[in-house]
């Protein structure tokens, strides 16, 4: 054909990708179907998409409009669900708060994303008053008061499944009517103290979703475990890939050995997802608990599962896949795709293959390891070292109220990661060193300045480090370098006593060392030899050195 015709799109073959339609069809194709489990709670797809309409309505009587944040505090309950598909079914942006934030940094995330409503478990109250009289303005909480905690105390005017009766689960809603409008805003570290919003478009969360299909062996009417907090990169997305399924969202308010056990027996649990720490509280429970006596598939990521866990989730009836990625992605993006004929291999091979990151998913155009200042890549050796880049549709729009920031996220076409990585002959990638210091313990991310700038404000202080150290449960946790004031003087414990006085009990230190820090002629501080120190510590620890 010379010349095509021009043949705009049009109602009848385009419409704007959106996770919500994936609610929309599960409630018509499966109306009957368990949708959520929540301890002796359960209801059916149409009764989820009812109260989502309902959520919906209930927050346009309020005044949220299209373009405005709504932020919520909430466990893995139903509410959280929801809210992942009732807040965008008015044009607004879903704000999830990490639920583990000290006060101080709940109101920076809350004034930062312009907030004007917040859905709050009544779990978090006390941290959420400290929170929000930070504030220079007043922001709207509705309550949600979960069935586990019938008694709690209140926060805000409303309670949230009172609001749900009083609203209309008739009112009209469309979807976006451009892809490229944001769905939610998640925060990450980042480098530096205050944390980043990282912006992310209804395609994106339409096509991760679709990916994570993809890439797991998820079948029809998954049932699947929330063991992964719902407020990290929305779960994934999975909170849109198991409603396009059709599946059953089993709520967990707590990650808990015999709470994972007893769900697994009562709920026919298929599917969960988690950090190594949850692969750990898995193990805990296995000598505790009646066998699984079925194959249950686990998704995990932040650090490599090690060849003896692998060995000991694989012998427990859960099969593991390994995936990486990180908030400016929508949570996975990578995944270590498996290959058959490596069922053979002993347990330690394959374990070294897990620990691969591997390929990016079938939604992702690019996935690369260069110079992040040639834009080279470098050569699949296994050996050469460069910065881990992606590009593609399930990359964030941007940093909110940051353009800098996202100008140099974006640089030369691509997303640089900050991660540093090799290329494998076989083209799979795998992480060496992260270029951003970032402490990743648990699944949660900590910054080492954040944990450094508070380090300083103690009056014993000189000068302060702080890198990873790794550990068997964690993963990874903050381990300090400390150099004391001529004539002062504090113990481990008062360091520990003092960060956990000022910032998230998890980020603060589990581990303090007194001594000179080593520094280059210049006076920069020499991390590497820091990290070389703490990982020697981990293989040998030295009674009075933590």
């Amino acid at each position: 054909m010379s010349e095509e015709p021009a043949f705009p799109p049009t109602p009848a073959n385009w419409a704007a990708l959106t996770p919500l339609s994936f609610l929309v069809r599960t409630a018509e194709t499966h109306p009957d179907h368990v949708a959520v489990v929540h301890g002796a709670l359960k209801r059916s797809w149409a009764e989820v998409h009812q109260r989502c309409r309902r959520l919906s309505s209930a927050l346009a009587a309020r005044g949220i409009g299209r373009g405005d944040t709504v932020a919520v505090m909430l466990p893995n309950v139903p509410a959280l669900l929801e809210a992942h598909f009732g807040v965008p079914m008015t044009g607004a942006v879903l704000n999830a708060v990490n639920t583990r934030l000290d006060a101080a940094a709940i109101a920076y995330i809350l004034d930062h994303s312009g907030a004007k409503l917040l859905l709050a478990d009544c779990e978090y109250h006390d941290v959420l008053r400290q929170a929000l009289t930070l504030l220079a303005r007043p922001i709207p909480v509705i309550d949600v008061a979960d069935v586990a905690l019938p008694n709690a105390r209140r926060l805000g005017t409303i309670e949230y499944e009172a609001m749900l009766a009083a609203a209309d689960p008739d009112r009209p809603w469309t979807g976006p009517d451009d892809e490229w409008a944001a769905i939610s805003v998640n925060y990450t570290s980042g480098t530096t103290g205050n944390p980043k919003g990282v912006l992310y478009h209804h395609r994106g969360a339409y096509l991760n979703a679709v990916g994570n299909s993809l890439v797991w062996e998820l079948g029809r009417h998954p049932v699947y475990l929330w063991t992964l907090p719902m407020f990290h990169c929305n779960g994934w997305c999975f909170p849109w890939t198991i409603t396009m399924l059709a599946g059953t969202h089993v709520c967990l308010r707590r990650v808990e050995a015999s709470a994972i056990f007893q769900a697994i027996a009562a709920h026919g649990v298929t599917h969960l997802c988690g950090a190594p720490i949850v692969m750990q509280t898995v193990l805990d429970g296995v000598a505790k608990f009646p066998p699984v006596g079925r194959k249950i598939r686990m998704m995990t990521a932040a650090a490599p599962p090690p060849a003896a866990v692998l060995a000991a989730m694989q012998k427990a009836g859960f099969e593991v896949t390994h995936v990486y990625g990180l908030t400016e992605v929508y949570g996975p993006a990578v995944v270590c795709d498996w290959h058959r004929a490596w069922d053979d291999l002993p347990i330690d091979a394959q374990a070294d293959l897990k620990a691969r990151q591997g390929v990016r998913y079938h939604v992702q155009e690019g996935l690369m390891v260069a110079d992040p200042e040639t834009m080279k890549p470098v050569p699949a050796d296994g050996k050469a070292m460069g910065e881990v880049m992606m590009r593609g549709n399930i990359v964030m729009k941007g940093y909110l109220k940051d353009q800098a920031a996202t100008d140099k996220a974006f640089k030369g076409g691509w997303f640089h990661t900050g991660d540093l990585g090799v290329v494998h002959p076989d083209g799979y990638i795998q992480l060496k060193d992260r270029s951003k210091d970032i402490i990743i313990s648990g699944g949660e991310n900590i910054s080492s300045i954040e944990v450094e700038n508070l380090l300083y404000r103690h009056p014993a202080v000189a000068a302060a480090a702080v890198v990873a150290m790794p550990d068997a449960r964690w993963g990874e946790t903050p381990c300090a370098f400390v150099e004391l004031r001529p004539a002062a003087s504090a113990t481990a414990a008062d360091i520990i006593a003092f960060c956990r006085d000022n910032i998230a009990h998890f980020k603060a230190p589990r581990h303090v060392v007194f001594g000179p820090i080593p520094k280059t002629s210049t006076g920069k501080i020499q991390k590497f030899k820091l990290r070389e120190e703490a990982k020697r510590m981990a293989a040998e620890p030295k009674p009075g050195r933590t």
